[in-house]
């Protein structure tokens, strides 16, 4: 996934509160850029970086110069996305879902030529959201892209990975959900007990792996 250059792209800052900052972008694309930007040349005064499908919300010091900061962040100039370095998160993944075929013929394509492209996407968690664990995943081709159902479940089971528009993802508890629903894992997104709970969190790099 990648974006050439965004400039001033930030379509604005916003103060959400006393001590944080809402920047507003046309997509993710550029959310995801603004955070590895933040991440690589870090702001003096920002705490805290959370991004969303369209906004990032900067988490200020006590004592930050908001002024600057809005300044710096509507000046800065992002490159394109790259993902995070680091180990990536493999997730095997039954596909036997029960909107498969829904999604064949949504998309044209057969459930086999499905689970290849899902499989061979190295996808990225944008941002996290909706229940704890779950993650947000960019990077499916085109192919892919499918709207969400026309009638939500009230019961999607744990587990269940699922296509939404441009995004992947697996729900980590039983819940209500519109996503199509292609497959299944047993691996645990969300461990209380585990440091950190969530096994996802933005910028982790992530496989799906045919069992």
């Amino acid at each position: 996934m990648g974006i050439d250059r965004y400039g001033t792209a930030a379509r604005g800052v916003l103060a959400y509160g006393e001590e944080a900052l809402l920047v507003e972008f046309a997509d993710v694309a550029a959310v995801m850029s603004l955070r590895a930007s933040l991440r690589h040349e870090p702001v003096r005064g920002v705490e805290e970086v959370v991004p969303a499908a369209r906004t990032l919300l900067l988490r200020l010091a006590p004592d930050a110069d908001i002024d600057r900061i809005t300044e710096q962040l509507r000046s800065r100039e992002l490159a394109a996305y790259e993902p995070e370095i680091g180990a990536v998160v493999e997730i095997p993944v039954t596909y036997d879902g029960a909107d498969l075929t829904d999604v064949a013929e949504l998309t044209g394509l057969s459930t086999a030529a499905i689970v290849d492209a899902h499989t061979d996407s190295e996808l990225s968690v944008a941002f996290c959201g909706f229940a704890p664990g779950f993650g947000y995943l960019v990077g499916l081709p085109e192919s892919l892209h499918v709207p969400r159902r026309s009638e939500p479940r009230t019961k999607v089971p744990a587990g269940a990975v699922g296509l939404a528009g441009e995004f992947t993802g697996v729900y980590p508890r039983e819940s209500p959900g519109g996503w199509q629903l292609i497959g299944r894992t047993d691996v645990t997104l969300w461990d209380a007990d585990r440091d950190p709970p969530a096994l996802l969190r933005p910028g982790t790099r992530v496989r799906f792996r045919q069992t």
